[in-house]
């Protein structure tokens, strides 16, 4: 009898440990409709019978690669691309008696997009949070051979899981078919389509509410020692907070699909945690790399300022601090980048933390791409940033606060909204009207109601927008600078 149970325990235990696709099959992300990463060596996969030998043909260049299935039941080959066009090819995989084949496989520029729900949020918007002109986006999308998404659907896990769960599929942007996209992602990839005119594919797994915890490996956050990591103390969170979970659901069954870059929206939920933000982000920058096989720490990794609202119900000054933590974050994550959104956000989205200007968001992560990464050096991307402040040597009403990326002046010297300055008593008033000595970019900062001022911040607040910009059109970050 002893001995009967311990067969059974083995076979159950072999049992357990056998692929969930039995045979030969596609692996998501490697799918009909697809995007290719050009001129490089791009992950094919599938699924299959551990030891049997698979034979991989693309048709692009007819060119044949022979491998054998993994223990893990899944093949893999990095086949050469070629450069980006809007030919329609396919990949033919066959092993033994079984095949299939991909159809409809463009080749063009691959991002991955991900973050919470200002990322997750689609251009048919959510209840009560609209897209700024997604009626018009449904009735005129950039086309199915421009733009093509993947979405990974939501799917939190205890242990690292390695096929997608949920998806739609590759969805293609043509008229109608394009309301579940992510509005973020599908702006950023329409206008990398227009100025690059090729094929761009987004791969993308956001989740609303997740923390920068949800996005790392459980080891990571063991780590930090900061929280019960056990799946009984995560399952005291909220679901969509509890840390790793993303990580292993969402990121691991689709990491190494190789791609150009990443665009990352999230911060929202650690807000108040703005000391722990930047390693983490570091770590996550770093993890995610390595998992897309960049050994050297250098795929472009570009992130988006944290939306104005009211954070805990009012102005606690928590947000500006964690808006802080992602620049000084992007200034430490090699070839990484973040662009301001303080002006994108209406007086009556005050509690609405997905504002509805979605698509200067997605164009400020396009420019930025441009310039860094396609070579459209003309095109500006770098938002002003406070630098140094000082008193004005002849007038000590008048402080002067120094900014970068200035070249051609500010877009407004009256009508300023946004900008305070305060004395020594910390009691903070309006500034309307400045100038920019063009010299040096030093802004003028005084009013009229405080005679000998010692701080000037700007959109510092958890809701504070503002209006300032440069001649480029691009946002002032915000700042808070005190005369030392």
């Amino acid at each position: 009898m002893k001995t009967f149970y311990k067969i059974l325990v083995a076979v159950i235990a072999i049992a357990l440990c056998v692929p969930a696709f039995a045979g030969l099959s596609p692996k998501y992300p490697c799918s009909d409709g697809m995007v290719l990463q050009q001129n490089t060596k791009a992950l094919i996969w599938g699924h299959g019978d551990a030891g049997k030998k698979v034979k991989v043909t693309t048709s692009w260049n007819k060119a044949s690669y022979s491998v054998t299935v993994a223990e893990d039941g899944v093949w893999r080959v990095y086949a050469p691309t070629p450069s980006a066009s809007y030919n329609h090819y396919e990949i033919q995989v066959k092993s033994g008696s079984e095949k299939y084949t991909i159809t409809d496989v463009l080749v063009g520029e691959v991002w991955v997009a991900s973050g919470q729900s200002n990322m997750e949020m689609p251009l048919r918007g959510f209840y009560n949070c609209p897209v700024a002109n997604s009626n018009y986006v449904l009735a005129n999308p950039a086309g199915a051979d421009n733009v093509r998404m993947f979405t990974v659907g939501i799917d939190p896990q205890y242990e690292p899981v390695s096929d997608v769960a949920i998806t739609r599929g590759w969805e293609k942007a043509a008229p109608g078919a394009v309301a579940e996209m992510s509005a973020t992602a599908y702006f950023f990839a329409e206008q990398l389509n227009r100025s690059l005119d090729v094929p761009v594919g987004i791969l993308a797994l956001p989740r609303g509410g997740a923390r920068v915890e949800s996005w790392l490996p459980r080891t990571t956050v063991e780590g930090y020692g900061t929280e019960d990591c056990s799946p009984e103390g995560q399952a005291k969170l909220l679901d969509y907070t509890r840390a790793y979970v993303m990580y292993n659901g969402m990121e691991q069954p689709v990491k190494g699909y190789t791609a150009r870059g990443f665009i990352w929206y999230q911060g929202c939920s650690n807000v108040g945690a703005d000391e722990e933000f930047v390693p983490r982000m570091v770590e996550l920058v770093r993890q995610w790399r390595e998992d897309w096989g960049d050994k050297d720490n250098n795929m472009p990794f570009y992130q988006v300022e944290i939306a104005p609202y009211a954070y805990d119900g009012g102005q606690y000054e928590k947000a500006p601090l964690l808006r802080a933590a992602q620049h000084e974050a992007a200034a430490q994550i090699p070839n990484g980048g973040i662009i301001c959104t303080n002006d994108l956000a209406y007086p009556y989205e005050v509690k609405n933390i997905h504002p509805c200007q979605k698509q200067p968001v997605g164009l400020r992560l396009a420019y930025m791409a441009l310039h860094r990464d396609y070579g459209f050096d003309r095109i500006s991307y770098v938002s002003p940033e406070a630098v140094s402040i000082s008193r004005d040597a002849d007038d000590p009403s008048m402080l002067l606060v120094k900014f970068t990326s200035c070249p051609n002046g500010i877009d407004r010297e009256h009508g300023v909204i946004g900008l305070e300055i305060a004395g020594e008593d910390g009691v903070f008033y309006p500034v309307e009207d400045v100038y920019m000595r063009w010299q040096n970019w030093e802004l003028q900062v005084k009013s009229p109601k405080v005679s000998h001022p010692v701080t000037a911040r700007y959109g510092w607040g958890d809701f504070r927008p503002g209006n300032l910009h440069n001649a480029e059109g691009l946002p002032f970050v915000p700042f808070s600078l005190t005369i030392q």
